[in-house]
């Protein structure tokens, strides 16, 4: 396998108003574009602006798709489970069509009780209702009849070939490569019963294994391996972020690891969760010692949780792109004028 593939994955969690907030992805996106990256990936979050600000990512990918030119268009989530799988279908194919087939559709069944809730669904039937509208948008994408002799229009043409499962569990793991589906993980996950200690690149090297073993014979490996990375010009600057960002989320800490946060350095915040801040030097080091991202075929980096100023993350772009990341094994496209 040549080298891995670059990404860029917002949350669309700048520190503005919504209309601000969109016109600042918009840019970054730009930026890792003219950076040679190789794809950018939004979050959906409903109902939950601070930990995510974007509903409807396919309607923000839209207007990406006609603002780029090449960067493949990446849903990093859609919370399927909380939608209707045919109007998914559907939208995903209109862009699709108006983006020159550039979609990466990711998909999961969710993970806020809240948006559950809120949407009159319960949050403990996720999983198997998430399996139903997974089969539902498979069929529909494939131009099997979805109601009434009636199939899919436009046509899906190959996306059903760029489906991707993001998962914490060794069983949907498993269900991505028996499906044939890309693996998507995350930058973060709690850690089993008992492991408190155990290494974000170990735990997720099982998923790996998972899905290695029951993808089948002749299907191309996807594993999109997520982190969360900001690149600073000194390592001073680093740590003013991290401290300002990482703090707020110090609870994020008690939910993956079990132990609490309080009177933890700036650090051991940084390392508990599973982030990588600083000079490209020490930011390669972290990312080499990361079992997960060697087996990666597709890197994808955002800034959550550290959630830098907006100036800030365009310069991490640049450094990622230029001196971490081909480290790393990547070779950037065509540069593209932003």
């Amino acid at each position: 396998m040549s080298g891995p593939r670059l990404g860029f994955f917002t949350r669309v969690l700048d520190d503005a108003p919504p209309a601000e907030r969109y016109r600042l992805a918009l840019e970054q996106i730009r930026t890792a574009e003219a950076a040679g990256f190789d794809a950018v990936a939004v979050a959906q979050h409903h109902l939950d602006g601070g930990e995510g600000g974007l509903p409807s990512p396919l309607v923000l990918l839209a207007h990406v798709a006609a603002v780029t030119a090449r960067v493949r268009l990446t849903t990093g989530v859609i919370t399927l489970a909380l939608e209707d799988p045919v109007r998914v279908a559907e939208d995903a194919a209109v862009l699709d069509h108006l983006s020159g087939g550039r979609v990466e559709l990711g998909l999961a069944s969710g993970g806020s009780p809240g948006a559950f809730a809120a949407l009159g669904l319960d949050f403990a039937d996720r999983h198997a209702v998430f399996t139903a509208k997974l089969d539902r948008l498979e069929a529909a994408l494939r131009g099997e009849p979805v109601a009434c002799g009636r199939a899919l229009y436009p046509p899906a043409g190959t996306l059903t070939d760029r489906l991707w499962i993001g998962t914490f569990s060794e069983p949907w793991a498993v269900e991505a490569g028996r499906r044939g589906h890309g693996l998507m993980l995350s930058r973060t996950q709690p850690r089993p019963a008992g492991e408190p200690d155990l290494g974000l690149g170990a735990l997720q090297e099982r998923l790996v294994d998972a899905y290695l073993e029951h993808l089948p014979a002749g299907v191309e490996p996807r594993i999109s391996v997520a982190r969360t990375v900001v690149v600073t010009d000194d390592e001073r600057r680093a740590t003013e972020l991290a401290e300002s960002g990482l703090r707020k989320v110090a609870p994020l800490v008690e939910r993956t690891t079990g132990r609490p946060a309080v009177g933890l350095s700036t650090a051991e915040l940084v390392a508990a969760t599973d982030s990588h801040v600083g000079s490209p030097a020490t930011v390669l080091a972290g990312l080499r010692a990361d079992p997960a991202v060697a087996r990666a075929t597709h890197l994808s980096f955002q800034v959550h949780s550290v959630d830098p100023p907006h100036p800030e993350v365009l310069r991490s772009v640049e450094l990622l792109a230029g001196e971490v990341a081909p480290a790393l094994g990547w070779r950037p496209a065509a540069l593209v004028t932003a």
